[in-house]
């Protein structure tokens, strides 16, 4: 006979470590001192804790939706068990794919699971399927289940070592034991808030600690909520004053500044705009006055780098008339524009120059590159959030522009010159492609590999994440997945998160807008989250066409 053990006293231990609080730690860091990472690898803090912002105070509540039929029979094991799946013959009314359910193991207690597959089989072959009568057809429904796992006394999330016995009970899981073996609660110092664990209501949160220091990434097919899913996430940066820079290649972020026109009571979510912690660069003229210009100084730039930015492959023929006319320029020992380079190779004449020179009237006109830049005071400034705005600037010179930043932010970083941030890579694939080599590819490598230890996270959002760097992706320990379709961009979020079931990869393709797969800083296992409603205004919504009248 197989040996029973006492299921009651392991339930009491479970509970136990159910209510157990974690402790937290925070980094202090100020406008005037800011203190490097060195320990990153044992976790330390990167937010600071918060004074007085709206909706995250010490003792912060938000409602759960409530969840009914708890502990309501839902199945039977049958057939093969393993440790970490089982079958289900379903006697359940309504079971859905992904819904959370436990049953009571032999060895470890309740045990939290999740549907993963549901088959319905009937006795109606096909030659009596049209004639069939539905009130004589006999079917039965069964499920394909996965472990998650339990917690053990450490409050470690564990998978059984022994199988689940048949003929054992299958139950809708309740709400304290998918909160206690998910871990969802919310620590209003170090979590950011980002929606409800589908079909339960349950608050989820990511630790904003680990979000940086072990990289992010939003993936979506295009009008999948990228945007809107990354607004979210800045907004609880910004609540938290966490240093941020993002790059926004279609001019969308600058929204952020304004209150969103209404709030949604079902996340607990009330309109509120940032400006106060907002600062916004970019080309473009802005007769408002909220875009300051974006400048890089031209000296700064090597002649490699000159003629990359001109696309010119036939380095051995351009690159000495270049290097001529910049040593010209720096004997002279001031800072330099790119005018000044023109008049130079004016000066020289020759056919390879008035090709150089044509396309430096041209990276001239977009008005970047000046004798004098931007200070580093003025891009990256503790506890706010910079946007660097590259609407209507060509692809290469925003990948120059993301090359001179992520060196400039990682070089700075290294030395402790700069708080702790986070750098957010919109449309990321045009910026690391995987398929070649581009002027960014190798500062955002190197942020993607090194940046963790010295407190610089990077965040990537796409549409097409198998046109990233795998390299990259595959550095990213948060993934944020919302709906993608193409084959292609399956594989690839498939290759790149742990954990991810069968069922699960079919969720993503059948999500809904505002729904995401969200696993990492500080949720072990990949869960269904319903987007929370934005507090700022989004300015990444699509163009109406057609007007409702």
């Amino acid at each position: 006979m197989f040996d029973r053990r006492n299921t009651e006293r392991k339930r009491q231990i479970m509970m136990q470590y159910m209510h157990d609080d974690t402790e937290f730690m925070d980094l202090e860091c100020t406008p005037t001192t800011c203190e490097p990472l060195s320990n990153v690898d044992n976790e330390e803090d990167v937010v600071e804790e918060n004074s007085g912002i709206e909706g995250y105070e010490e003792n912060v509540v938000i409602e759960e939706t409530p969840h009914t039929s708890s502990g309501e029979v839902v199945g039977t094991i049958y057939g093969k068990a393993g440790t970490t799946y089982f079958d289900c013959r379903v006697s359940a009314e309504h079971l859905e794919r992904s819904e959370y359910v436990s049953v009571v193991h032999d060895d470890y207690g309740p045990v939290l699971c999740q549907v993963g597959t549901l088959v319905r089989k009937s006795n109606l072959t096909l030659e009596d399927a049209n004639d069939a009568d539905i009130n004589k057809i006999d079917d039965v429904v069964s499920a394909h289940v996965d472990v998650i796992g339990y917690r053990d006394n450490r409050g470690l999330l564990m998978s059984p070592r022994t199988t689940f016995r048949a003929g054992s009970k299958v139950t809708r899981a309740d709400q304290d034991l998918v909160k206690s073996i998910l871990g969802l609660k919310i620590n209003p110092k170090t979590d950011g808030y980002i929606g409800l664990l589908h079909g339960h209501g349950i608050p989820v949160a990511l630790n904003i600690n680990e979000l940086i220091q072990r990289h992010a990434c939003i993936l979506a097919k295009t009008g999948g909520g990228k945007s809107y899913m990354s607004g979210d996430i800045i907004e609880e940066l910004m609540k938290h004053n966490v240093t941020c820079m993002i790059i926004d290649p279609h001019g969308e972020y600058g929204a952020m500044r304004d209150a969103g026109t209404k709030g949604d009571a079902k996340f607990n979510v009330k309109p509120n705009g940032y400006a106060d912690r907002i600062k916004e660069f970019g080309v473009t003229d802005d007769t408002n006055g909220l875009i300051k210009p974006l400048k890089f100084t031209f000296k700064s730039l090597e002649p490699r780098e000159i003629l990359e930015l001109m696309r010119k492959t036939d380095m051995r023929s351009f690159l000495p008339p270049t290097k001529k006319a910049i040593e010209t320029l720096r004997e002279e020992g001031e800072l330099y524009s790119v005018t000044d380079l023109i008049n130079v190779l004016k000066e020289d004449g020759g056919a390879k120059n008035a090709v150089l020179i044509t396309e430096l009237e041209y990276i001239d006109s977009m008005g970047i590159f000046a004798k004098r830049g931007n200070r580093i005071d003025e891009l990256v400034e503790n506890g706010k959030t910079t946007i660097i705005n590259l609407k209507g600037v060509p692809p290469d010179i925003q990948q120059l522009i993301v090359k001179r930043l992520a060196t400039f932010m990682f070089e700075l970083r290294k030395k402790g010159s700069i708080p702790p941030m986070m750098f957010v890579v919109e449309e990321a694939h045009n910026y690391c492609p995987q398929a070649e080599h581009v002027m960014s590819s190798k500062p955002l490598a190197t942020i993607a590999s090194e940046g963790r230890k010295f407190g610089l996270g990077l965040m990537v959002i796409s549409q097409r994440p198998a046109k990233i760097d795998k390299n990259v992706l595959s550095q990213c320990g948060t993934q944020i997945i919302l709906k993608v379709t193409n084959p292609n961009d399956l594989k690839a979020i498939t290759a790149s998160i742990e954990g991810l079931t069968t069922g699960m990869s079919d969720d993503i393709q059948s999500m809904p807008i505002g729904m995401a797969m969200v696993v990492g800083a500080g949720i072990e296992s990949p869960l269904l989250v319903e987007v929370r409603a934005r507090e700022s205004r989004h300015g990444g919504a699509g163009v109406k066409i057609l007007g409702d009248d």
